[in-house]
């Protein structure tokens, strides 16, 4: 997957979570089912994940002196989504600043409006990454450890749809 290919992906999967959680009712969208998070805490715990990205993305530099650059064989898409299931699987859960307080469905406008900011910023700053670049500067995630701005990115595009398929399925029938 080009940068271009992969800006598409990441940013088509943002926008089918955030109109998914936007057309549900109020009562659906305050949904909880045994203790889940209900659909504007999904979309909020999307956007808290999307924040530190977003800082790190804006100086290659700082990446490169912070983490190094990649020592590993590259991961393609499926092996990234492979390893991440595997990491959930075996308990893999969000650290505590990733987890989402309650969300109003007043908040609604708001959080999609500030997820659509966050992901105008992050798909100029990928742009501005060379598909060299995608496969060799790194950067952490906590619970996949070191990745590829790419691999990263491969991640970021599928976690979306993770949980927009959660959502989907801590609805009622």
């Amino acid at each position: 997957m080009n940068t271009s290919e992969l800006i598409t992906l990441f940013h088509n999967n943002h926008i089918e979570l955030a109109n998914y959680v936007n057309a549900l009712p109020d009562d659906q969208f305050l949904y909880s089912k045994n203790g889940k998070w209900t659909a504007g805490q999904q979309l909020s715990h999307v956007y808290l994940c999307l924040l530190p990205i977003s800082k790190a993305l804006a100086s290659k530099e700082f990446l490169i002196q912070k983490f190094g650059k990649i020592e590993r064989p590259l991961w393609d898409y499926d092996t990234v989504l492979a390893n991440y299931k595997v990491a959930l699987a075996n308990g893999g859960k969000a650290p505590e600043k990733f987890l989402p307080e309650a969300v109003q469905p007043e908040a609604k406008k708001e959080l999609t409006e500030e997820l659509q900011q966050i992901l105008d910023s992050i798909q100029q700053q990928l742009s501005g990454y060379s598909e060299e670049e995608l496969d060799t500067i790194v950067m952490p995630h906590p619970l996949l450890g070191i990745m590829t701005v790419r691999e990263m990115f491969y991640l970021m595009a599928y976690h979306a749809i993770h949980h927009l398929r959660q959502t989907e399925q801590n609805l009622p029938a």
